[in-house]
């Protein structure tokens, strides 16, 4: 079963617009929980304009399934990591003022930065999932790393999908039984959504989880977040 782990970022975005605590992140994580979805995902980023630090310490205690903290590793971000001791950490090479992730990492250039950060992590033992786009080097440095999972940045195949969805998935396809086969979990996050989700499910029925914030965001304000998270779950049947 590939699970729904629900990214809140935007939830804290509209939240932070206005100030106060409206809507409440804390809750919203709870309800996506108590509707069927199997993890919540942050991303916390050093100027905290969506998810704050202090969301995460809150959030902890409230998650009964799995906590995937994502973002870039800088020196904050591994000891709040370390010390929430989420179910996952997912390393991100973001940029301080990166709008959302745009790229994987480069496994092969950072492959000692990356193995020493796994180490620390499995001393906790935290999972790690490694950020990665769909080369195939990179995917076999990212196993050598001592990673649990890569999760595969899916922005090119829900940018290509509508013209072709047979060419969009098809380096995915490569990527995630070269992961496969491995021993690397594959997740996969970014732009993933209602129209193109149940066709990667298919394609790429052992992926482990998906990470979807802004869409599924986006269609809680028409369908209402319990018919919203049904239908994606539905998409991953």
């Amino acid at each position: 079963m590939t699970k729904l782990s629900v990214n809140i970022n935007k939830i804290a975005t509209l939240r932070n617009a206005r100030g106060g605590n409206v809507p409440n992140v804390l809750q919203f994580a709870k309800d996506c929980q108590t509707f069927g979805a199997e993890g919540i995902t942050v991303h916390p980023r050093p100027d905290e304009r969506h998810i704050r630090y202090s969301d995460v310490f809150e959030l902890r205690p409230h998650i009964t399934t799995e906590f995937n903290i994502e973002g870039y590793p800088s020196d904050n971000f591994v000891k709040l990591v370390k010390t929430v001791l989420p179910t996952q950490v997912t390393l991100v090479p973001d940029a301080p003022d990166a709008i959302t992730s745009n790229a994987g990492w480069d496994c092969i250039k950072n492959f000692n930065f990356l193995q020493e950060l796994v180490d620390d992590f499995h001393e906790k033992d935290i999972r790690v999932s490694i950020f990665v786009g769909t080369e195939i080097d990179n995917i076999l440095a990212a196993a050598k790393t001592g990673a649990d999972r890569v999760e595969l940045y899916t922005e090119p195949y829900a940018s290509n999908y509508k013209k072709s969805k047979e060419i969009a998935i098809e380096p995915f396809v490569k990527a995630a039984q070269k992961a496969h086969e491995c021993g690397l979990g594959v997740n996969a996050g970014h732009d993933l959504s209602l129209e193109n989700l149940a066709y990667i499910h298919q394609q790429i029925p052992f992926l482990k989880e998906v990470s979807i914030g802004h869409a599924l965001i986006a269609d809680t304000l028409y369908l209402g977040l319990e018919k919203t998270i049904k239908e994606y779950k539905n998409a991953l049947k």
